[in-house]
């Protein structure tokens, strides 16, 4: 009888929280070359509003209605183990690595278990102190090291999981 729940099951599931995302080519580039690997793959582009997206068939646009977190809640309700979530949202990495994806911002870094919630009390606190009128400075401006370390944190995960079984034809 076959495993229903085996990693191959499905292919795996880049989703990109792209309203503001600064690598969405570097993306559909990384995906392109593991497809050419013969890694099952989608990577689903997800906004408020319509973006052009490549037109191949790995590459899924998706498009919410207008809305305070209605792309993050669409990523959320589908993020799960086996899936790559790439996103600079806190909450939404957050509530990606509780459900058990893989979570990537654009400069690199990897949400895990162990750092989202002091990731998520940090940006908490800074969000109490503006709102309270203390000046704070806003993110760094993105920079070519950080493209760099996001190509890396995206190569590595996806060879990540597919060491685990997942992604397979």
């Amino acid at each position: 009888m076959p495993d229903h729940d085996a990693p191959h099951a499905s292919p795996i599931t880049i989703y990109v929280d792209a309203d503001a995302c600064p690598v969405k080519q570097e993306v559909y580039r990384v995906a392109e070359r593991h497809a050419a690997k013969g890694v099952a793959l989608k990577v689903v582009v997800v906004s408020n509003s319509p973006i052009a997206v490549p037109r191949d068939p790995l590459i899924e646009r998706v498009v919410v209605a207008a809305g305070m977190d209605e792309a993050d809640n669409w990523i959320a309700e589908r993020a799960t183990r086996g899936a790559i979530v790439i996103t600079a949202d806190i909450p939404l990495a957050s509530r990606c690595v509780k459900a058990g994806a893989v979570a990537i911002a654009p400069t690199g870094r990897a949400f895990t278990e162990d750092s989202i919630g002091m990731t998520l009390a940090t940006r908490n606190l800074m969000s109490d102190l503006r709102s309270a009128g203390a000046i704070t400075s806003g993110p760094k401006p993105f920079a070519a090291a950080d493209r760099s370390r996001f190509l890396s944190a995206l190569d590595a995960a996806l060879m990540r999981l597919t060491r685990a079984g997942y992604g397979e034809v």
